[in-house]
């Protein structure tokens, strides 16, 4: 077994590997989490859940543990060796490395810093400061005249000396040796101490046992004191071997040497204090150890060679400061290159906590009132829908209940219009003429007259009664619809629905209703043929006898140029109708005259039989003068008044048979009305349900959203939990004292 796998400096390995991991991890992390901060912050739903300070914040941080990450992966034990020229360090540092690695011996005098660390390459090179070229150095002695040839370095500058691992087990551990110039040689201090020093975990002051500390020695140190705080310093007195030609002086060297040694330790640097400082004091022989170690590394005897009377004291002092110095430097170097950073690490790990549990907070909160919004306007939903529902079937009754009101009004005061058609036709004037021409201008003035009077009546009678009741059943519709509506909308409706006034339309197109009217204004006596059968039979049957007695007027021209066998059938056809017409006539007199009447004629008979020609003569001069007094009578104005006549008479049958569709029509004008309002109304509460319907979508992907958020800031969360446990338990297996 290796005894290098048992060396305290794994204890610094071990905890920058871990280290390493922890803070990868924690990038991750931080990386993460600011990626979710910043969808958080940049997502317009989820407002007030994360801030542009916390976005900052953490990628701050995220920066910062790169920095750190990176300086981690540089990090290593750092040890320097100080003391004046030719006291041994080259030589104390090759015994350490078991290996001739830097120059060391008369003429080859360190001339400017040299650090030994290792490298996982076979073959050893050097770089010095300032390029990146790397020089192959295959021996001590080339890496020697390689220094000594290279004009360009002096006293202050670093010489980086890569060993392979292969060949010395030391430098596996991520330790780094600073070989240095004598004190003596320079009065820069200040800038070699902040240049090379600030680093350093341990320094190693190699002192001349055979004189005793100089002041240029303690002067060095006190610098190192004043920029660190407590630096870890051993002093090695070498060549120690000296004191085995004088072995009654040994002791007595040892404790003047001990003594002035801790005294500069404890009273003059006071670094440790007067227990400790003996462990920091060794009496060594780095030549002899590393002679001993090269015989060793080559199969020969440990002793051999010329070595001086005690060299295995020496040797197991040697050995003892070798294992004193890698504790000091392993637990050293963990505390002052991890523990700022374990700090800084967990500072950041609780504030990305409380940011991911303030995230987790606002978004549970806020996925709660949005939670609630969607339930209420569900529950908006729903009653909107049944509202309209119960609405609709509320104004349909209403709508037809009206319309049949108003259908039964239109009828009624169509009705009496028609009833006193007779009175507006009197209330029109105008020129009139037998003429063609002018009856028919006439006759359209006329029927301009009539449309226009009984719709001005019509309205009068209907139109304010029926616009107050529509106008109210829309406000009443308004009123009813205005809860289902939202608030902008509400605000607005006035807008949507102006106020304006209802007004029905009666179309009663009485031009082409009369069309057909013929009027007839020829004189017709009151006592004549005519007018007689028109009295007692009526315009039908005397018509029809009118016709039959012309027939008969005309059956004798016809029997003197026609066959008398043609002539039998339109006789008995004229027999029997003259038969009917009689039948007719005589029960039209007895239904039309009264007894009384028929006395009259009866006693008129008699009378003309006993009284004689006379009395006929008598009654045809009076029947000749009553029809010359009404053929002078009717005059323009007696046309006109029998033109009026006719037309109230026939129009008003006219006019009876459009009532039913007059009434219809208004009641369909206010059902549309109504129902466009309604429909108007509807496409509103449509619109709103759309709206309810929009916003309850986007409420659930909002809510989807806030779990999501929720759920990962609470990953997030554990994440930080399960890294602080991480740091805590870096902390006790590395940075606590062991026990």
């Amino acid at each position: 077994m290796d005894h290098r796998d048992s060396s305290p400096l794994k204890h610094f390995v071990l905890a920058k590997k871990k280290i390493s991991e922890v803070f990868e991890q924690l990038l991750e992390y931080v990386q993460e989490g600011s990626e979710f901060v910043e969808e958080t912050c940049r997502n317009d739903d989820l407002e007030h859940i994360a801030d542009e300070d916390q976005l900052d914040l953490i990628q701050a941080y995220a920066k910062k543990l790169a920095v750190i990450k990176d300086v981690l992966a540089r990090r290593h034990m750092k040890v320097a060796f100080f003391g004046r020229t030719s006291n041994g360090k080259s030589t104390v540092i090759n015994a350490m490395l078991r290996d001739r690695v830097l120059p060391s011996g008369i003429g080859h005098t360190t001339n400017c810093f040299l650090s030994v660390e290792g490298t996982d390459q076979d073959k050893a090179y050097l770089m010095t400061e300032g390029s990146e070229e790397e020089k192959s150095v295959k021996t001590v002695n080339q890496l020697a005249h390689a220094l000594h040839m290279d004009q360009s370095l002096d006293a202050g500058c670093l010489v980086k000396v890569f060993w392979p691992k292969s060949k010395c087990a030391l430098l596996r551990d991520d330790l780094v040796l600073m070989d240095s110039p004598g004190t003596d040689v320079t009065s820069e201090l200040d800038s070699w101490i902040d240049k090379f020093c600030l680093d350093a975990d341990v320094f190693v002051l190699v002192a001349n046992s055979e004189s005793t500390l100089m002041n240029t020695e303690k002067h060095f140190f006190h610098k190192v004191n004043e920029r660190l705080s407590k630096p870890n310093i051993f002093i090695l007195n070498n060549r120690w071997d000296a004191s085995a030609s004088e072995p009654e002086y040994m002791e007595d060297v040892r404790k003047q040497h001990m003594d002035r040694c801790v005294s500069f330790l404890v009273e003059e640097l006071k670094v440790v204090d007067s227990e400790q400082a003996p462990n920091r004091i060794f009496f060594v022989s780095a030549k002899e150890v590393l002679n001993s170690r090269m015989h060793r590394a080559q199969g020969m005897p440990e002793t051999g060679g010329a070595l001086a009377e005690g060299f295995q004291d020496r040797l197991r002092e040697f050995q003892s400061f070798e294992r004193t110095f890698e504790e000091c430097i392993s637990q050293s170097a963990v505390k002052t290159k991890f523990e700022q950073h374990t700090i800084r690490a967990k500072q950041i790990t609780e504030t990305v906590k409380a940011i991911m549990d303030s995230i987790n907070i606002a978004s549970a909160e806020k996925r709660v009132r949005s939670l609630e919004e969607r339930e209420y306007q569900m529950d908006r939903l729903d009653f909107v829908r049944n509202q309209l529902n119960v609405l609709t079937e509320d104004f349909k009754r209403r709508i037809k209940s009206i319309a049949e009101e108003v259908a039964t009004k239109v009828t009624g005061a169509m009705s009496e219009e028609i009833c006193r058609l007779s009175v507006l036709i009197d209330e029109f004037h105008s020129d009139f003429h037998h003429s063609p021409h002018m009856l028919r201008r006439y006759k359209t003035e006329l029927l301009s007259h009539v449309e226009e009077g009984m719709g001005k009546n019509l309205a009068f009678r209907c139109s304010s009664t029926v616009s107050a009741a529509v106008e109210s059943s829309q406000k009443d519709m308004i009123d009813s619809m205005r809860p289902l509506l939202p608030p902008s909308v509400q605000s607005q409706l006035h807008m949507h629905f102006p106020c304006r006034k209802f007004d029905l339309s009666y179309d009663l197109n009485c031009a082409t209703l009369c069309s057909d009217f013929q009027e007839n204004i020829e004189f017709q006596f009151s006592l004549g043929w005519t007018a007689l059968v028109n009295r007692f039979l009526g315009p039908a049957n005397a018509k029809r006898a009118l016709m039959i007695v012309d027939q008969n007027f005309q059956i004798p021209r016809s029997l003197a140029s026609t066959p008398t066998a043609s002539a039998g059938p339109l006789v008995q056809e004229g027999a029997l109708t003259q038969e009917q017409v009689m039948l007719s006539m005589v029960t039209r007199l007895a239904s039309v005259t009264s007894r009384a009447s028929m006395s009259v004629i009866v006693i008129g008979g008699v009378a003309c039989r006993s009284v004689g020609w006379r009395i006929i003569a008598l009654s045809f001069g009076l029947y000749g003068l009553l029809y010359l007094y009404e053929r002078m009578m009717w005059t323009t104005k007696a046309k006109e008044r029998a033109f009026k006549r006719q037309f109230v008479d026939y129009a008003s049958e006219r006019l009876k048979m459009i009532v039913s569709l007059t009434s219809s029509n208004c009641s369909q004008q206010v059902q549309q009305e109504m129902a466009t309002t309604f429909a108007r109304l509807c496409q509103q509460v449509d619109l709103s349900e759309k709206d309810l319907e929009g916003e309850i979508q986007r409420l659930t992907a909002k809510v989807q959203r806030l779990e999501t958020v929720q759920s990962r800031s609470k990953t997030l969360r554990h994440k930080a939990t399960h890294l602080e446990t991480q740091l805590d338990s870096f902390t006790a297996e590395y940075l606590q004292p062991q026990h």
